[in-house]
């Protein structure tokens, strides 16, 4: 609730280069999870690895990696991070337990930095952050309103604007979704993917 006792909701839209990074770094390394997200448009791929202890591991670490750069208050780090070199700062690593991906990672960060700030700049250049995001989903939440007969639910809500294979809504996160940026930049088709979120949510 707000000052005023009624309900609020915030939704923060963002192509966050650190979490376009970290799919990018899943990309070629070739973890699997999380399984249902498509990959990204024009990236490397490497093949998926088998299923033996270091797959295993390196995966294990990668998703703790993600979870942390996805929604980093609800998965905070258990110990110090370290920055990881190459990265311009936009990638950070637990100081102890992830070894195995520090080292598969090595050298790939002035490539992953460029895709994610070019897959930033065409999301700030064809939607941008600000009052057009904000309407969007205001009218999805008023038609909503409509709908249920009362007003929204407080609730928060991250969206990921990202160049993924696929065009589609993933939740990534307990307050975050994927989108594909064609599917966001179409705005009746965005307005009717996104209905079913807010109706979950308000």
């Amino acid at each position: 609730m707000n000052a005023t006792g009624r309900p609020e909701w915030v939704v923060r839209e963002d192509a966050g280069t650190t979490v376009i990074i970290a799919l990018y770094l899943r990309q070629i390394l070739g973890v699997r999870a999380p399984e249902a997200l498509p990959h990204l448009r024009q990236a490397p791929a490497a093949p998926t690895p088998g299923d033996d202890e270091a797959a295993l591991t390196l995966e294990r670490q990668w998703l703790d990696y993600w979870e942390m750069t996805v929604e980093p208050q609800a998965h905070p780090a258990t110990g110090p991070l370290e920055l990881v070199d190459g990265f311009d700062g936009l990638a950070a690593l637990p100081r102890e337990g992830a070894d195995e991906l520090r080292a598969a990672i090595a050298g790939s960060g002035p490539d992953a930095v460029a895709y994610a700030r070019a897959a930033a700049a065409r999301y700030a250049a064809q939607l941008g952050p600000g009052a057009a995001s904000y309407r969007a989903y205001a009218g999805a939440i008023a038609e909503h309103e409509r709908r249920v007969g009362r007003r929204a639910h407080s609730f928060e809500l991250n969206v990921q604007v990202l160049p993924l294979t696929q065009r589609g809504i993933w939740w990534i996160g307990s307050l975050t979704i994927a989108v594909t940026d064609g599917l966001r930049s179409d705005v009746a088709a965005f307005d009717r993917a996104i209905t079913p979120i807010i109706a979950e949510l308000a």
